[in-house]
């Protein structure tokens, strides 16, 4: 069967989060969709809530793998539909009725992205994305990936997520994207998704590696771009100093003028 939209969630011993993103996806007002869950041999519970549920899973598997990005390629592998959203265990959609006010949008961009509301701990705000995506602004930040349908076929335009990367795999694939593969994108001025701020690519402790997978990535597959941020900001200190002196010499001048 040909789907609009398949949901992959990835799960890993997280039954609390698991459960609360399969009843943000099983209670939507909208249900021409595939859902597919892959958990990484989970044994915690998930696996016996999933074998519970499996009347709203079109596929699950519960085995070992190589971590989330492995997950999430073989969640690809098994999609059917034209769009794929990753809605992992933990996050979940905004409200029930958000697919079916915005399935319609889902037509011919290779990425269309939402903005997306963000919790940390008491607070939550919405976290707005730019209309407009470039290379300066990846090297910053990234899209939201519980807020972002990417074609099916734009992974065999571009690769699927490098499974060697412990954190930073998504980011990779959405700069590779659209800065190296030049995918179309839209972006939709509405909330898709519910992210909770305390997951693996958010944890203080995993800023190193962060760093590392960031610059492993710009060095090698983007240096002539990082030569022109390096270029764009000895100008902006030479414009700086320049306007500096400028402003000195002319308060000197003042004050001279003032003595008279």
């Amino acid at each position: 069967m040909k789907f609009k939209i398949s949901i992959i969630t990835v799960n890993y011993n997280n039954l609390e989060g698991l459960k609360k993103t399969i009843k943000s996806i099983i209670t939507q007002t909208w249900q021409a969709f595939e859902l597919i869950v892959i958990d990484g041999g989970s044994t915690d519970g998930s696996l016996a809530f999933i074998e519970e549920n499996h009347a709203s899973i079109d596929y699950w598997v519960s085995e070992i793998d190589k971590g989330v990005y492995h997950a999430m390629n073989k969640g690809i592998a098994k999609a059917n539909g034209e769009y794929l959203l990753f809605l992992n265990s933990g996050d979940h959609f905004y409200n029930e009725t958000v697919l079916e006010d915005n399935h319609t949008q889902l037509n011919g961009k290779d990425i269309i992205y939402f903005n997306l509301n963000v919790i940390e701990g008491n607070t939550s705000f919405i976290k707005l994305y730019p209309n407009i995506l470039s290379f300066s602004y990846f090297v910053e930040d990234t899209l939201p990936h519980p807020a972002t349908f990417i074609k099916r076929e734009a992974f065999s335009k571009t690769n699927l997520y490098n499974e060697d990367f412990r954190i930073l795999s998504d980011w990779k694939f959405f700069i590779d994207a659209i800065c190296q593969f030049n995918l179309s994108y839209m972006k939709i001025e509405e909330t898709l998704s519910t992210f909770y701020i305390g997951g693996m690519s958010s944890n203080p402790e995993n800023r190193s590696l962060k760093y590392q997978e960031r610059q492993q990535v710009l060095t090698t597959s983007y240096p002539a771009y990082l030569q022109d941020m390096d270029d764009v900001l000895k100008l902006k200190k030479i414009v700086a100093t320049f306007r500096k002196s400028r402003i000195i010499k002319l308060l000197v001048k003042l004050r001279f003028l003032n003595r008279f």
